[in-house]
């Protein structure tokens, strides 16, 4: 390498400790370009949290032969255990280790036990891996693990959003697969829209995958008597022990419904919610109009439909006359209780139920994003895994409370087949990913970056630039010249 002019280049004194192989130093430049983040950001969470000098001898393993390297996109449905699928990886593995990627750490730490109960030398920190342990499992930041060689990738739950924040960890762990010519796995009871296109899908029988969805009830609250609030007949007929209800109060949609049938007003076009504003209801999605008429029945009043986690824990406590436990965040205390209420955060806090009530579906299905039905329908992947497919003894039930009771993500799910909820023909009129690429940028100084690049003005303080694919966009990221202020910018943003 030929330093710059009037530079001269000095012999290393001393090195402090091991950092990152060459392959992950390559990677995290790909990726700085690919999600517009400093390199520095992702070597960061390449390196060790302190200094490493020297590394522990690797167990002994035996000899693998080479393996082509397919990238494989697998469907399993929610109850399934998917332990035989990392030890199906493992064992036809090429040269190296195999890197396995969860959603979270607890859920990594119970992973490595079983694993290791299986005999399997699995690496307990960034010095282990970078010896060549031949298993690593870790959250989204394993991505980056510093194993000299990658022999296989795994990921579980490929669709879960733990993965994604400045950039995708699931993208990362395939384009390390690729780059290394390892075989890459990615595990998901519902893939998403981006996923599909990307990677060929496989699936387990039908009367399998269905088997392993749970049973889902669907109550219809079009027609229900406004005074008997959020909570239904249904739910105080058909509840057990232990029972989770679930109301998302944070980032919700202002949703309006018809007075007189009951029918939330969504937008024709897009079907997501409509607001009004002055004498029409309008759609932040796609911008479209119509005049304040319901859909269903002609009707011109619309009612505003809110309520609150606390006050629902009050109702529930009235309804069953039983202590109800409140759960309003990630880090909540959980409660001892038999019956608890709080946001979906509670569904990644509990590890067995009996039933899992959804109190108000429609914020979800209605969520203000593009992926609003993605997401809606991992929530019930995820509260399957709570009560147990419908084909297996003494499995409990998700209670669904909508509005919308004929929508795809709820016939998906009520089938338990997830390919009946397919968006691509509304992507691809709208030119939402995977037919398109996104990034939203934020900052004072995003309207001068942005007005170059084409981009639209969300308000909010938020910009929206749109290419055909990721090496457009990247490319026209890279090159367009940065401002002075402050400036942020998202690729593949998950609320637009």
């Amino acid at each position: 390498m030929t330093p710059p002019e009037g530079v001269a280049l000095q012999a290393l004194v001393a090195v402090s400790g091991h950092g990152p192989p060459p392959a992950v130093i390559e990677l995290a430049e790909w990726a700085a370009w690919r999600w517009a983040v400093p390199v520095a950001t992702l070597l960061r969470t390449a390196s060790p949290p302190r200094n490493v000098a020297s590394l522990p001898a690797p167990p002994a393993a035996a000899p693998r032969p080479a393996v082509p390297a397919p990238a494989e996109l697998r469907r399993l449905p929610p109850d399934a255990d998917p332990l035989p699928a990392v030890l199906e990886a493992v064992s036809a593995a090429g040269p190296g280790s195999v890197v396995v990627l969860v959603p979270s750490v607890g859920w990594a730490e119970r992973l490595t036990e079983r694993l290791r109960r299986r005999g399997l030398a699995v690496a307990d920190g960034w010095a282990e891996a970078a010896a060549g342990w031949p298993v690593v499992v870790g959250s989204r930041t394993a991505a980056w693990c510093p194993v000299p060689q990658l022999g296989a990738a795994v990921v579980v739950d490929a669709h879960d959003e733990a993965y994604r924040d400045r950039y995708d960890a699931v993208e990362v762990l395939a384009e390390r697969a690729r780059r290394a010519a390892a075989p890459c796995l990615l595990l998901s009871p519902c893939p998403t829209a981006v996923l599909a296109a990307r990677y060929p899908v496989t699936t387990v029988g039908r009367a399998e995958e269905a088997a392993g969805w749970p049973a889902v009830s669907v109550v219809d609250r079009r027609a229900a008597d406004p005074r008997t609030g959020i909570l239904s007949h249904e739910l105080a007929r058909t509840w057990a022990r232990p029972l989770v209800c679930v109301l998302h109060r944070t980032g919700r949609a202002r949703l309006l419904a018809c007075r007189a049938c009951g029918e939330l007003a969504r937008c024709e076009r897009c079907g997501r919610p409509v607001e009004q504003r002055d004498e029409a209801l309008s759609c932040r999605g796609c911008a479209s109009e119509r005049p304040v008429v319901c859909a269903g029945c002609g009707a011109t009043a619309m009612k505003v439909l809110r309520q609150g986690v606390s006050q629902v824990r009050d109702e529930l406590e009235a309804l069953l006359g039983e202590p109800v436990g409140e759960v309003a965040g990630p880090g909540a205390t959980v409660p001892g209780t038999d019956v608890l209420v709080g946001t979906e955060a509670v569904l990644h806090r509990v590890r067995r139920a009996a039933a899992v009530v959804f109190l108000d579906f429609d914020q979800h299905l209605l969520a203000p994003r593009f992926g609003a039905g993605e997401e809606a329908l991992a929530l019930l992947a995820r509260a399957g895994r709570l009560v147990g497919g419908r084909g297996r003894p003494a499995s409990g039930v998700v209670l669904v409370q909508t509005r919308l009771p004929d929508h795809e993500v709820l016939a998906a799910a009520v089938s338990g087949d997830p390919g009946r909820f397919d968006e691509t023909a509304l992507r691809r009129e709208l030119d939402l990913p995977p037919f398109s690429a996104l990034a939203v940028v934020r900052g004072e100084a995003a309207g001068e970056y942005c007005r170059p690049l084409g981009g639209v003005d969300l308000g909010d303080g938020r910009w929206l630039v749109r290419a055909p694919d990721h090496r457009a966009l990247a490319d026209a990221l890279a090159a367009a010249p940065r401002p002075p202020g402050r400036l942020r910018v998202t690729v593949d943003p998950t609320d637009v």
